[in-house]
């Protein structure tokens, strides 16, 4: 393509383009209609020039002529408490209901490392000194200490604060960072396995297994899940770099990101419930039984309304992406 010409050919649509979209007073239905005509081939003029000869300075003129343009023809987007609710009931479930098959996997292989690291802690003792003094183990472990106290160590609402923003940043970092590759994912998962086993360990030794587990599943269960999913997703969104299937790797990741964003506010949502269960539930004077069977219905409640909503919505072509009107428009080019 000779872009000197192609400019010369087309710059006067571009300017009327231009017109149109400065006018102040209403257009008339022939000016609206040609408007429409002119974004049309402004678009198709945009993709030609990205495929045919980039020039960033031309490309970064008609990107934004197409973008105003576009604004125009469809209108702005304003958010509605229907968009929550269909985000809620459809876009989040979708969207997690699709990366099962990463997240499932993570979560079971990240359980059983984190099983595995507990199980080498607790059987060996040399392994337990290298982690701190036998009277600093003695101070974590023992009745009234350290790993009891942590939850009660702040008032429940502050506490549980906390807790929901370091949780939040942990999964968005796993959503964030899966573009490397996934390689950070795998670091931060590791992190919290080995702070899990650590935990699973030094209790076990101690003969205090029962005791851990009743303070960790009631909050644990449905927080691990919500790092599992961001986990998954950050993974999937790494091969997504390596192997973006039929799709380009462009418009790959562009889908897949915006799914992951999604994915993040909702997450941020299930990990604020968890936080308010290890908040308020798991320091709390309830059996032991009452505070995991709170922690194992709020699992099951979160499973149900992945597998039910979230398999029904994806049945209906919900794929957890920004609705087809709200992406930036697609315009074929010649092959």
């Amino acid at each position: 393509m000779d872009l000197d010409v192609f400019v010369s050919a087309h710059r006067a649509e571009w300017d009327r383009l231009d017109a149109l979209l400065r006018r102040r007073r209403r257009l008339t239905g022939a000016e609206a209609d040609e408007l429409v005509v002119l974004y049309q081939r402004a678009a198709t003029h945009l993709s030609l020039i990205r495929s045919a000869a980039p020039d960033p300075q031309l490309t970064g003129r008609l990107s934004q002529l197409v973008a105003r343009a576009r604004n125009a023809v469809t209108g702005t987007h304003q958010a509605s408490w229907r968009d929550v609710t269909y985000f809620l009931t459809q876009g989040f479930p979708a969207a997690v209901y699709r990366a099962r098959h990463w997240w499932v996997p993570t979560a079971l292989l990240s359980t059983a490392v984190a099983a595995l690291l507990g199980w080498w802690i607790g059987t060996h003792p040399e392994v337990q000194a290298s982690i701190a003094a036998p009277a600093e183990l003695r101070e974590l472990t023992r009745p009234g200490g350290q790993y009891e106290t942590y939850y009660s160590s702040n008032p429940a609402t502050s506490f549980a604060a906390q807790v929901w923003t370091n949780n939040a940043w942990a999964a968005a970092l796993c959503l964030i960072l899966g573009v490397f590759l996934g390689l950070p994912v795998l670091w931060i998962l590791f992190q919290n396995m080995l702070n899990l086993g650590i935990g699973f360990g030094l209790m076990s030794s101690a003969g205090r297994l029962d005791t851990f587990l009743g303070l960790v599943l009631p909050h644990g269960l449905l927080e691990l899940t919500a790092v599992f999913v961001a986990a998954g997703t950050g993974l999937r969104l790494g091969w997504t770099v390596i192997d973006p299937g039929p799709r380009t790797r462009r418009v790959a990741l562009a889908e897949e990101g915006r799914a992951a964003l999604a994915m993040a506010i909702g997450l941020a949502l299930v990990l604020f419930v968890s936080g308010a269960v290890e908040g308020f539930v798991t320091p709390s004077g309830l059996p032991t039984w009452a505070r995991i069977t709170i922690g194992v219905v709020a699992e099951l409640a979160f499973l149900a309304y992945v597998y039910v909503l979230g398999g029904r919505a994806v049945r209906s072509g919900v794929t957890g992406d920004l609705d087809a009107s709200e992406r930036s428009a697609g315009v074929p080019t010649a092959a």
